[in-house]
């Protein structure tokens, strides 16, 4: 039945075959585009920025950026990240359309924008993965734009231009036909400051093959990943860099490797880009485990300078993977294909996933086993939530294993006992990341695998006096703040010594930085701080109103 259920969701939208013709406004608009903040989680790192100069974010929100672009030249448009700073009641008062987007753990932020702009008078609209997940869960935005960029976008711009008051009920803009990712204009990237951003991120590609039971990509994006052309890549890349030079990269693509081929085609670019450039950053991924059976790719993500991969490795139980659809992860031993990734000189970061069916009392204790032989230092050890729009939600809405409560860390019934699996989540994450058991992990990698990346030239992009500043100022707040101040002080030393002795500063900041963070949170979740599903609304919803 589940089956039957998912051929209903697999049917692709078509993307354009006529060349766009760009809509040409009648009428001056000015558009507020605003990104809604996100609660505090163990992915926005947000412990690393008091240590950083200037870094008030994660990253830049690469899909509003996009519709910034592709809104009419001749608009005026203004941009805000809430992450960075609020809007203010002026932004507002300045716009004549304020356009949100977001995803599901950002819904109170983003209904919050919705009513500072309506008191206003403001015409408001919302797209992004959430909405177009669940429009539901928006009923008093003015205009809902439902899928990805297309035909939908530019019939919300054309109401846009005829429209200056806000309508008398909800308009809905459903993409029928997307626009090709070659066709996607360039990010706004000239609306944002990137030196305020902890990394920067770029997109090749977009849906994923595989169909895990918990992952909405698929029925979001599609299952056959659409591409854009090397050269686009490129040319993002070249308007990044013209901005700044942001240290790091992030491909947010659902699955970097999900069509080979052309990943084989565009890492030559990378490359050369780098050569040209003097490698003036690191590259990142996600990509799925099996990526560690491809050694000619690996070798040329090697030679670009990706130093990271992010592997949804999820569970080290066998069943357990099975019975999430995840199978992919069994094609090679997983100690080994870490293993192989650390040799290409790239640090694993991986997804844990607590709560599955299969989960049994010692599940915790394998879980912590599993990173002790990794020697994976950063994991993302979330509860188990079910969202709208997968096989898991499904599953469990048939099973009658959806439950809702203020008082909820997930929404999924587990077959353990709540409090136990909850119990669970907090033992593992607080033992992950204790700081002597977390610096052993990274003492391993830095012997094992930051040695095996590329030697890259001390170049200008990468020694200059703005990068130089940058560097003595995170290293300064590193070693008096965390040497001196910290509380986990004489374990950093332990570390931080050696490491200062033989100049490898680079990799002292990044254990530094990530660790620091990595620390701290746990501590938070050890308190009762921090949500145990990154997913849930529990905790973070008082965070929002305060």
């Amino acid at each position: 039945m589940v089956t039957a259920s998912l051929k209903e969701f697999e049917k692709p939208v078509p993307e354009m075959t006529v060349q766009r013709e760009p809509y040409v406004p009648r009428n001056p608009r000015r558009v507020l585009c605003v990104f809604p903040k996100y609660a505090r989680s163990f992915g926005t790192l947000h412990h690393a920025y008091p240590l950083m100069r200037r870094v008030r974010a994660f990253m830049p929100p690469q899909g509003i950026l996009i519709v910034a672009a592709y809104l009419p030249k001749t608009w005026e448009v203004r941009f805000v990240d809430e992450n960075i700073s609020l809007a203010t009641r002026a932004d507002y008062q300045w716009a004549d359309v304020v356009i949100v987007s977001g995803m599901h753990i950002q819904r109170p932020q983003i209904n919050r924008i919705n009513e500072l702009a309506h008191r206003e008078g403001k015409i408001t609209a919302i797209g992004g993965p959430s909405v177009s997940g669940c429009p539901e869960y928006y009923p008093n935005f003015d205009l809902l734009h439902i899928g990805e960029l297309g035909d939908a976008t530019d019939n919300m711009i054309e109401y846009m231009d005829l429209h200056a008051e806000r309508p008398e009920r909800q308009v809905r803009f459903e993409t029928k036909e997307r626009l090709p990712l070659s066709e996607f204009p360039i990010p706004a990237y000239h609306l944002v400051d990137l030196d305020k951003y902890f990394l920067a991120n770029i997109q090749f590609s977009s849906g994923c093959p595989y169909r895990c039971e918990f992952c909405d990509i698929p029925e979001l994006y599609g299952r056959n990943p659409r591409l854009k052309p090397p050269e686009q890549v490129v040319a993002e890349l070249d308007a990044m860099l013209e901005m700044g030079n942001p240290g790091a990269i992030y491909f947010v693509d659902d699955n970097f490797v999900g069509n080979r081929r052309a990943v084989m085609e565009l890492l030559p670019h990378l490359i050369d880009w780098q050569k040209r450039n003097g490698y003036p950053v690191q590259f990142a991924c996600e990509a799925t485990l099996n990526l560690a059976q491809s050694p000619k790719l690996l070798e040329m993500m090697r030679e670009a300078y990706f130093c990271t991969v992010f592997c949804g490795i999820e569970t080290p139980e066998t069943d357990a993977l099975k019975s999430i659809s995840k199978q992919h992860n069994l094609s090679m031993p997983i100690l080994d294909a870490i293993a192989t990734f650390n040799r290409y000189g790239m640090e694993v970061v991986s997804g844990i996933i607590i709560g599955l069916d299969t989960d049994t009392p010692d599940t915790g204790e394998r879980i912590l086993e599993f990173i002790r032989l990794s020697n994976i230092p950063m994991l993302t050890i979330n509860l188990l939530h079910a969202l709208p729009r997968t096989p898991l939600w499904r599953r469990l809405e048939e099973e009658g294993r959806l439950v809702s409560g203020e008082n909820r860390e997930s929404n999924v019934e587990f077959l353990l006992p709540y409090e136990q699996v909850v119990q669970m989540w907090r033992d593992c994450v607080t033992t992950a990341y204790e700081p002597e058991f977390l610096y052993q992990r990274f003492a391993y990698n830095m012997e094992h695998t930051y040695p095996n990346r590329i030697k890259v030239p001390n170049s200008p992009a990468r020694v200059s006096a703005k990068n130089i500043r940058k560097g003595l100022t995170i290293l300064g707040n590193i070693l008096f703040r965390i040497g001196v101040l910290g509380s986990y002080r004489q374990t950093f030393w332990k570390m931080a010594y050696p490491k200062l002795k033989t100049g490898q500063i680079e990799g002292l900041i990044h254990v530094g930085l990530v660790g620091h963070h990595l620390i701290k949170f746990a501590q938070e979740c050890a308190r009762g701080e921090e949500a145990a599903s990154f997913y849930s609304q529990k905790l973070k919803r008082t965070k929002v109103r305060a």
